[in-house]
């Protein structure tokens, strides 16, 4: 891979998720964060290899369709015999939560890629897999090695399920965070990791360790936070929303998309951060507007 390209981290797994039409029925559909991420950066047209494990059942096959599909390289991703996992969503009217079935599925066998880290212009990390074992000895390892001889990106993407020791994950991600170079949560995750605080509190003491922070606030938009200059913010593009379910990491796609193309390069103007927002704000409505998690393809930077 090129120093262009993304290395993502994480977990591809099945989001079982209430049909449209009749919300008692469940529809099954390849997810995950990562994966999504993956996905999204593949058909805005930035090379990406996806390091998560793949099982050996018919959920399994169909993840890695969705992502060979899109064009991400798994050359890095790990195979088991082990089933998927499963995360059931529950859509409610102030967004969507998870209840996940982790215990013995291939999901979660990650293999330490620290070795491979410096290959690729940046390394994303976050989501579940930075805080389920033995998932998250590999990310912490990974998430090292980029932090110190390349990029680090990291999007927590919080979750809150009765299977995870919320404190331990909750100090797992706010360290991943410190330790990135750029972080992109929801006004909801910074919450969570930094309870005492307000949010935009929050996000101008990250930002002031050097580190490119963007907060998404959903229909209020985004806000960028650095150390050199203050807040850019931008609105979110107005859609007829259909889903909200894999939005934030179409963002996330997004900015790593433009940073891509800028050389990833961090000092940027407040015009080009503005110019960064409203790419991954396009991307992320492309997302709203359609049921299904994929961003179109031709999002202009």
């Amino acid at each position: 891979m090129s120093r262009d390209a993304v290395l993502v981290l994480g977990e591809a797994l099945i989001d079982l998720v209430p049909e449209p039409d009749d919300r008692a029925a469940l529809r099954a559909q390849p997810g995950g964060a990562p994966a999504n991420v993956a996905v999204g950066l593949a058909r805005l047209g930035t090379p990406v290899a996806f390091a998560g494990t793949l099982g050996g059942d018919a959920f399994a096959r169909s993840i890695e369709h969705r992502l060979t599909g899109a064009g991400v390289d798994l050359s890095l991703c790990g195979r088991s015999d082990l089933p998927t996992t499963l995360a059931v969503a529950d859509v409610r009217p102030g967004g969507t939560a998870y209840h996940f079935h982790t215990a013995h599925t291939a999901t979660f066998e990650l293999q330490d890629r620290a070795g491979d880290a410096t290959r690729f212009g940046a390394v994303y990390a976050g989501g579940l897999a930075a805080v389920v074992e033995p998932a998250a000895s590999a990310v912490a390892a990974t998430a090292r090695a980029a932090a110190r001889d390349g990029l680090l990106v990291v999007d927590p993407n919080v979750r809150e399920d009765r299977s995870l020791d919320a404190r331990r994950s909750l100090a797992v991600l706010r360290d991943l965070c410190t330790a990135a170079h750029v972080v992109k949560a929801s006004d909801e995750d910074v919450a969570r990791l930094w309870p005492d605080r307000a949010p935009a509190d929050a996000c101008r003491e990250l930002a002031a360790g050097g580190r490119l922070v963007v907060m998404t606030r959903g229909a209020l938009g985004s806000t960028a936070y650095t150390s050199r200059h203050p807040p850019v913010e931008a609105p979110a593009v107005p859609v007829e929303v259909v889903n909200t379910i894999g939005a934030g990491d179409a963002f996330m796609a997004g900015v790593l998309a433009w940073l891509a193309s800028a050389s990833w390069r961090l000092d940027l103007s407040p015009a080009e951060t503005g110019a960064m927002l409203a790419h991954a704000s396009r991307v992320a409505a492309t997302v709203c507007a359609q049921a299904g998690t994929e961003p179109a393809a031709a999002a202009p930077l």
